[in-house]
């Protein structure tokens, strides 16, 4: 009950800050809305929010609700852990330090 309280809230907030919020829940109970530029999903099973949203430029930006955080474009990317760990992508080559 909690989940889906949780799942509500985050897609009212988006929709009232002029976010067209389309939501939709699949067979697993994750619940995913969002408007092409932005998106929000909730996954009940482990209790993880994760809020995408890609900038003019193309970049998307995807935070999750334990405090990572995505930044990607064209299948490159770099990823910074909660703990301070930091990972990469690039066409080349991938690796943390």
């Amino acid at each position: 009950m909690k989940a889906k309280a949780l799942a509500m809230l985050l897609c009212a907030l988006l929709s009232s800050s002029g976010f067209a919020a389309q939501c939709t829940t699949n067979a697993r109970g994750t619940t995913t809305c969002g408007n092409g530029e932005n998106a929000v999903r909730y996954n009940p099973n482990t209790g993880n929010a994760v809020k995408a949203q890609t900038n003019s430029v193309g970049v998307t930006t995807v935070q999750t609700g334990h405090g990572g955080e995505v930044k990607m474009k064209n299948g490159k990317g770099v990823y910074k852990a909660p703990n301070g760990q930091t990972c990469y992508k690039t066409a080349n080559s991938q690796g943390c330090r």
